[in-house]
């Protein structure tokens, strides 16, 4: 593995001081900085938005490993493609648009795994509402499962406007889509949704 592309495989926490100056600067001016050589905004970028590329990754593929594994394709992807980003977006909507593509492709490789809840690990029995703890537990297990059933397009709309709270027109820049497909997929999403719930209870 290159110097270059080793960035994105280690937990960018500790980064040098002297980066301050770049952890002030908008997304644009990294963007810039790193075109211009400076390897090290790119470090502030995987920083800045590692965190919702995960979420993004783990709310479509309902496991930590894939999520992770992912969320790094998805940088390294990024750092090769970033010289290709018009600006048109913002970075994290491209950022976005990298990651449900990541996901579209390895949903159509693999079958996702989906982590179970050992409540014993999850959950103090000690609570009063320990019962109550589990079965919502149980319960996101469940609906983690429904949606991984659903097709990848519905999937992906689902996972950006319920997990990311994203706008149907924010929906649309990053599925390359209209907002009129991006609302029927999620209006067809939240119905194949609750009949899988139903037919699994």
């Amino acid at each position: 593995m290159s110097a270059a592309v080793a960035i994105w495989a280690s937990r960018v926490t500790d980064l040098p001081a002297g980066i301050e100056t770049l952890r002030a600067a908008d997304d644009r001016a990294l963007i810039q900085a790193f075109l211009a050589g400076h390897r090290d905004a790119f470090d502030v970028i995987v920083e800045r938005h590692r965190r919702q590329v995960y979420q993004l990754c783990y709310r479509f593929l309902g496991n930590h490993e894939d999520a992770s594994d992912l969320t790094q394709d998805v940088f390294v992807r990024a750092f090769k493609g970033l010289h290709s980003f018009k600006g048109d977006s913002a970075l994290g909507t491209w950022l976005y648009r990298v990651g449900v593509n990541v996901c579209l492709n390895r949903v159509a490789l693999k079958t996702p795994k989906l982590e179970t809840i050992e409540p014993e690990l999850h959950v103090d029995q000690r609570t009063p509402d320990a019962h109550e703890l589990v079965a919502r537990g149980e319960r996101a297990v469940a609906v983690r499962r429904a949606i991984a059933k659903l097709p990848p397009k519905q999937r992906a709309t689902l996972v950006l406007r319920i997990y990311q709270e994203m706008s149907h027109e924010e929906i649309a820049t990053v599925l390359g889509s209209s907002v009129g497909a991006v609302k029927a997929n999620f209006f067809h999403a939240l119905g194949n949704l609750k009949r899988i719930l139903q037919q699994a209870s």
